[in-house]
């Protein structure tokens, strides 16, 4: 499962949302979203989760906690929408 976390302090890392997460389960990705331009962090990140049930206790647990003196947002990602191919008239 797919989960979105918002609010992130500007110098937290993937390794810190590993280690956030890791308490509930595996964890498979991290990664925090950066500002192509200045390559700073945007605030916020996705964590991907091994087991739906163990994501799902994690969100419950950590959404709304502090972390690196940041209350965090923590939530189910949505998935993307596929790009449509151009169309023809």
């Amino acid at each position: 499962m797919n989960i979105f976390v918002s609010s992130l302090s500007f110098k937290a890392k993937k390794e810190d949302l590993i280690e956030l997460f890791g308490p509930f389960g595996e964890v498979v990705s991290a990664r925090i979203i950066l500002n192509k331009e200045t390559r700073r962090s945007r605030g916020y990140g996705f964590v991907e989760m091994a087991n739906d049930e163990e994501a799902l206790a994690a969100i419950k647990a950590l959404n709304g906690t502090e972390h690196m003196g940041r209350t965090i947002n923590v939530a189910v990602a949505n998935e993307r929408p596929a790009a449509t191919p151009p169309q023809e008239i």
